[in-house]
């Protein structure tokens, strides 16, 4: 045998080799349940030069079809997609991308699809084509709109629900505020209902039930909401238009509405109604407060014999003293420095450490004691104050921060909440920028928090905010996450970084089947987004499991500890929870 026969034959073995190789990839690809394409890498047409089968059976285009194209026919007309924009700019850059698109078959039927795209090098490092796998996410968009209806209504009129409401009265609230108009709540409860439910069989009942809702969003404007609180409770948020004033009429209809005769079992049946109405700002700035003083109105009607309205009258004009009271308490309270900040701890449930806390105003009124901020943010808002009381708590959270990491504590973060005022302002980030400057805390060590329903006011204008935050370097977070009922559309825009579960949903996780549905939902939508996810209100141990089980990230709540001084926080920075098997 020669010197140069070995040589020769490893050459040959080596290139069956990579054809025996190529052949499987080839097969591979071929078999995928993915669709697959390869395009070109020329600009501006990056023309379609392979697919799949399953490209073919999902898309319900053949390979004839679409070879030479460009991709863009996916989509029709539905162009206006940020991850659109998001495929161009990676394609340009020559650089791998990941985005969730809708795209529409050779039927026109609309099937959500995770792409992924990646640049494909040859010998010499040039990108000369891209390759591209779409994955199937329809049945998964529509489980997740799914549970948010389940979360925002009313399983059986369709109605909205109480957080649904609480919302919808937040964001009207805030627009009224701005407009300076009025906004009427009504606590509408139907009489005598129980007599027919008991007596006709809840059939009867929820046929009476689904044909009141109907009637009663029939009866209201565009702009108002009718929410289903409790079996026959009901509350209507009637927001004033310009020009036009809300006036006793609206409520006569509303009655009248309700009024006409019921059929069932081919029978007639009358119902009536009470009603009690709160107006804001009159008689309150907050959503709770004001459909609990509406629902007193509402037992009012009630006492004088049913079938009436009656408007929230008591103590007005001692609320309007109280709120100047306090308002004026609370300039005072800035000027003194009366305010103190308490801190709950955030820990990763992976390690159980303590990675985090959450900073906490307090109020030490030299008369009133410990003033939770449940009494007197509302008011702050109002006045203005929150401003000043918000830059506060930023620097002071910053300042304590900084000091507990010098005690040994170095990759201790904590968490922040913006105020609508304080989000709405156009030096938010100079202003955060110079609190982390002045107590040299790092970037990355402050967790700013806004509130889902606060960024649904203005999407536009919350994600450039959020951009110049994160261009601090900074982490964003979305608190209350699964109260709102617009986010998800928009979740992808957002340059987040986490989402925390609101307690609500945390305290009947064990429980309750939709809360754990839907808390499992967000932690998983927030994994495919990349996201983490902390919940709030965590108080047992079975909550705890529950949450590790999901793969839940972080939590905070009673179960290790109430929100403490900053002079006792020391002590719990070095304590865990329990290691997983021990909670489970």
């Amino acid at each position: 045998m020669s010197e140069n026969t070995m040589p020769h034959n490893d050459a040959d073995a080596a290139r069956q080799a990579r054809l025996i190789s190529l052949g499987l990839y080839e097969r591979s690809v071929e078999a995928s349940a993915n669709a697959m394409m390869i395009t070109s890498a020329e600009a501006p047409e990056y023309a379609i030069e392979y697919v799949n089968p399953a490209f073919e059976r999902i898309t319900g285009y053949s390979a004839g079809e679409v070879i030479g194209r460009n991709c863009r026919f996916l989509q029709g007309d539905d162009q206006d997609q940020p991850g659109l924009q998001e495929i161009r700019r990676a394609l340009a850059e020559q650089r791998a991308t990941n985005v969730v698109l809708r795209n529409y078959r050779k039927d026109g039927t609309l099937f959500w699809n995770h792409l992924y795209v990646a640049p494909v090098e040859d010998t010499d490092g040039a990108v000369t084509h891209f390759v591209a796998s779409q994955y199937d996410i329809t049945e998964i968009k529509s489980y997740e709109m799914t549970l948010r209806h389940l979360a925002t209504h009313d399983e059986l009129t369709g109605l909205a629900n109480r957080s649904l409401l609480n919302d919808h009265l937040r964001g009207a609230m805030a627009r009224a505020e701005r407009s300076g108009s009025q906004i009427w709540v009504v606590f509408l409860d139907l009489d005598r209902f129980k007599v027919f439910n008991d007596s006709l069989g809840h059939m009867a009942g929820d046929v009476f039930l689904m044909t009141i809702a109907q009637r009663l969003q029939a009866s209201l404007r565009a702009t108002d909401l009718v929410a289903r609180l409790s079996s026959d409770e009901f509350a209507l948020v009637l927001c004033e238009q310009p020009g036009h004033r809300l006036n006793f009429l609206l409520l006569e209809r509303i009655a009248n509405a309700v009024q006409q005769a019921l059929q069932f079992d081919r029978k007639d049946f009358f119902l009536t109604c009470s009603m009690g109405v709160a107006i804001y700002p009159a008689d309150g700035v907050d959503a709770e407060q004001l459909i609990e003083r509406a629902d007193m109105a509402m037992f009012q009607a009630k006492e004088r014999g049913r079938n009436n309205y009656q408007f929230y009258t008591d103590a007005i004009n001692q609320r309007a003293l109280e709120r100047m009271q306090i308002g004026s308490a609370l300039r005072a309270a800035i000027e003194r420095e009366e305010f103190v900040l308490h801190y709950q701890p955030q820990l990763d449930l992976d390690s159980g450490r303590v990675i985090g806390t959450e900073a906490l105003i307090r109020w030490r009124h030299p008369e009133m004691g410990l003033v939770y901020p449940d009494r007197f943010i509302g008011i702050a808002e109002e006045t203005g104050l929150i401003v000043a009381i918000g830059d506060w708590v930023l620097r002071t959270a910053c300042q304590e921060t900084k000091r507990l990491q010098g005690l040994g504590h170095p990759d201790l973060r904590v968490a922040v909440n913006l105020s609508a005022r304080q989000f709405a302002r156009s030096d938010l980030a100079h202003g955060i920028e110079a609190a982390l400057q002045d107590s040299g805390l790092e970037p990355c060590c402050l967790e700013i928090e806004i509130t889902e329903s606060l960024m649904m006011h203005d999407v536009d204008g919350a994600i450039g905010s959020l951009r110049a935050l994160k261009d601090l370097g900074v982490r964003l977070s979305i608190d209350d996450f699964g109260t709102g009922y617009s986010s998800l559309a928009y979740l992808k825009r957002f340059p987040i970084d986490n989402l925390k579960i609101d307690r609500s949903f945390v305290s009947d996780i064990v429980s309750g089947h939709e809360e754990a549905a839907i808390v499992s939902s967000i932690i998983s939508l927030a994994h495919n987004l990349r996201l983490q996810v902390t919940a709030e209100g965590v108080e047992t141990e079975e909550q705890l499991a529950y949450l590790r089980n999901r793969r839940c990230n972080k939590m905070q709540g009673y179960l290790f500890s109430k929100p403490v001084p900053a002079e006792m926080l020391p002590a719990l920075l070095g304590a865990c929870l329990p290691a997983p098997a021990t909670a489970l």
